[in-house]
């Protein structure tokens, strides 16, 4: 049976990750000779997308090498030049800076009840954080907080029943008086050469009518609980903890990416990719928004990492069913 599209390119990609995408982590080895090669940590992701040509993207599919930075031909030897096809697919290479998980300034004030979209995290204990409260979802019989793993489980480390607060403590949170929630669930994350699917989890609300599930700002109520598989070209938008409301553009469904934690570095698999619409789509402190899609308004992501010009999200639908919860509208 012949192969489709999607399962050729799926296989190329595939095979340009197991090539070319590191599975080391950035060292001091690096940082003492600022050298960048197409076989070192330069490259940061790997996906799938239409070939962009003079800013505009073409009719022809391609295999997208995400780098730290672009370099110019002539300044790389021949040896670490990136292929220009991998098993016939062309490739593009795509400029994101490099991709760290987004937690921390700008601040956002105390509500009740708290809406997506608001300032919440854990007890840092010696230091101030904030991430985005992204949903409320439910098991069936008790309503949670979604956010990401490193937003309130502090990337593997918060024992379950630890606090949740809003506002972040960066943003003025006060300990114990601004507790709403206790963390009940948490993805582990793995660091390299293991990879991972999702940034996610979820604390337990201390009352349901502590919790509103109509997102802040233009988001605003969700048309449904049903999700919407992410698309090329699909317009989204979200509401941040730091750069509130923006929309954009999703530019790639199946992107294996490397992000940088305070833990080391993790490897996630077929992610989100999106651009702005005018400029930034998220910046720190936006991790754990809801990422919706604009003419259904209906869920597709859930934004955990970023450079200055591209946004990472995992599915909607692979973080819920990790969770096994359900989004509340």
């Amino acid at each position: 049976m012949a192969k489709t599209r999607m399962q050729l390119l799926a296989a190329a990609k595939a095979t340009a990750a197991k090539s070319f995408l590191s599975t080391r982590a950035p060292g001091a080895e690096f940082a003492a000779l600022g050298a960048t090669s197409a076989h070192s940590q330069n490259i940061v992701g790997v996906g799938i997308g239409r070939k962009v040509r003079n800013g505009k993207a073409t009719k022809t599919w391609s295999i997208r090498f995400y780098v730290e930075r672009k370099i110019p031909k002539e300044s790389i030897r021949k040896a670490d030049l990136l292929p220009s096809t991998i098993n016939g697919v062309p490739t593009d290479v795509v400029e994101t800076g490099r991709l760290f998980a987004q937690a921390t300034p700008i601040a956002q004030t105390r509500m009740r009840p708290v809406r997506p979209g608001a300032s919440v995290g854990f007890d840092g204990q010696g230091f101030v954080m904030a991430g985005t409260f992204g949903a409320v979802v439910t098991d069936g019989a008790n309503r949670f907080i979604l956010s990401n793993n490193h937003v309130i489980a502090n990337e593997n480390a918060l024992p379950l029943g630890s606090p949740i607060f809003q506002p972040g403590t960066l943003d003025g949170g006060r300990v114990p008086t601004d507790r709403i929630a206790t963390l009940a669930k948490f993805v582990r994350m793995k660091k390299l050469p293991a990879t991972n699917t999702v940034d996610a989890a979820i604390a337990q609300a201390d009352s349901p009518a502590v919790l509103s599930p109509k997102v802040l700002a233009k988001v605003g109520k969700l048309a449904s609980a049903t999700t919407i598989a992410a698309a090329e070209d699909m317009r989204v938008h979200k509401h941040g903890r730091t750069t509130g409301y923006t929309r954009g553009q999703v530019v790639d469904v199946a992107a294996d990416v490397n992000v940088t934690y305070d833990f080391g570095v993790a490897r996630f698999v077929d992610q989100i990719v999106i651009v702005g619409d005018a400029g930034m789509f998220s910046d720190s402190g936006d991790s754990g928004s809801l990422i919706v899609d604009r003419a259904t308004r209906r869920a597709t992501g859930l934004l955990f990492a970023g450079s200055a010009t591209h946004t990472i999200a995992n599915h909607i639908d692979e973080v819920l069913s990790a969770l096994a919860v359900t989004l509340v509208v």
